[in-house]
């Protein structure tokens, strides 16, 4: 599969997180650094569905969030994708980052978009007394790429726009894109993250599709969001920068015998791209699957680093199982975790995803 790389490449030079620890970066700093769990029980009144516990944006609402002018009709996913794009792009006074202008481009990662919009809209269409007697305004929200598009309409983003749909893989293969986008001279500043919602129909998906080596996992949700710069963007603007984006890989896997091999070979690859030994490695964030995917990725972990032992930085075991935003909020958790630690600058970080679906990626950093 094509890879990106960057030796001296580009920055991550700011990130906004709208998660279950609250709207604002601090509130996921906060709660990342004290490994504070979000698992809260469901209020009934509210949400049906299998499950009794989830990690759920507190209070979370696009009307009281975003105004009600244009969120009719929003789906959850779109609110959670526009909020945290307008937070990435806000300074503390509210007003527009300098140098994020109409020309900068959006991918955002996904697994299907909204599960509950497309079922909604499929139910409707079949017990109405006619087929075609369905809401046309909440057809869009049914549309994969309905969130980066509203995310664009939003912020008045006019430069590439696009959609990446990978699962827990969506942060990394995103990330991936926007480089491209970069590297081929389409826009020098990308926005880029993943977005995923919790639903009584993603619930149910979950419940119906989970192996029973995965059933334990608390269902999460939220957006994370990168803003990725050239160095000579990011140093116009005065932004120092958090990261320096080193290497990304992936793989794809068969059977769960092939998980951990496979991880491995990606993350060695990894690291050699980036000109990077494992012991330089100081911060992992790994995906946390369940079960014995999970159980791979930490062998493969071991297998690589061989009595390294990295710090490991906490993520779904906090703020639940945030599937297709699983590895931008890795990426988001190793830049919190950084923070405010001068000690860490120049040193690595590793994040690795694996999907359920077949899919293994990593990317490394470099913390400035």
């Amino acid at each position: 599969m094509e890879t990106a790389t960057a030796r001296r490449g580009p920055l991550i030079t700011a990130w906004s997180a709208v998660s279950p620890y609250g709207l604002e970066r601090p509130e996921f700093t906060a709660g990342i650094t004290a490994g504070r769990t979000a698992a809260a029980a469901l209020d009934r009144g509210v949400w049906d569905g299998p499950v009794d516990t989830a990690c759920l944006v507190p209070g979370f609402d696009s009307k009281t969030v975003l105004g009600r002018k244009g969120t009719r009709s929003m789906d959850r996913v779109t609110g959670l994708a526009v909020t945290a794009v307008g937070r990435l792009l806000q300074d503390p006074e509210g007003a527009r980052i300098p140098g994020v202008g109409e020309d900068a481009g959006l991918v955002l990662g996904t697994n299907t978009g909204s599960a509950q919009s497309m079922m909604d809209f499929t139910r409707d269409s079949v017990v109405q007394e006619k087929p075609f007697y369905v809401d046309p305004m909440r057809f869009p929200n049914t549309v994969m790429n309905c969130a980066a598009g509203q995310c664009a309409i939003w912020h008045k983003l006019k430069g590439p726009n696009t959609t990446v749909a990978g699962g827990r893989a969506s942060g990394l293969l995103a990330l991936n894109y926007a480089l491209r986008l970069q590297k081929s001279g389409h826009t020098r500043t990308v926005l880029c993250g993943a977005v995923e919602e919790f639903s009584p129909a993603r619930a149910w998906l979950e419940f119906h599709t989970r192996r029973p080596d995965e059933a334990d996992g608390i269902l999460g949700e939220g957006a994370a969001v990168l803003l990725l710069e050239s160095a000579e963007a990011a140093a116009q603007y005065g932004r120092p920068g958090l990261a320096e984006v080193l290497a990304l890989e992936f793989g794809v896997f068969h059977t769960d015998a092939q998980v951990a091999p496979v991880l491995a070979d990606s993350v060695r690859r990894a690291l050699d791209r980036a000109a990077v030994q494992p012991p330089e490695v100081a911060l992992v964030a790994a995906s946390g699957a369940h079960g014995a995917r999970g159980a791979a990725e930490r062998e493969s972990l071991d297998a690589v680093f061989a009595g390294h032992e990295p710090e490991h930085v906490p993520g779904a075991e906090l703020i639940g199982d945030t599937h297709a935003a699983s590895a931008s909020f890795q990426t988001a958790a190793l830049l919190a975790t950084a923070e405010g630690r001068p000690g860490l600058a120049g040193s690595i970080g590793l994040i690795t995803s694996v999907d359920r679906d077949g899919v293994v990626g990593c990317a490394v950093l470099r913390l400035r």
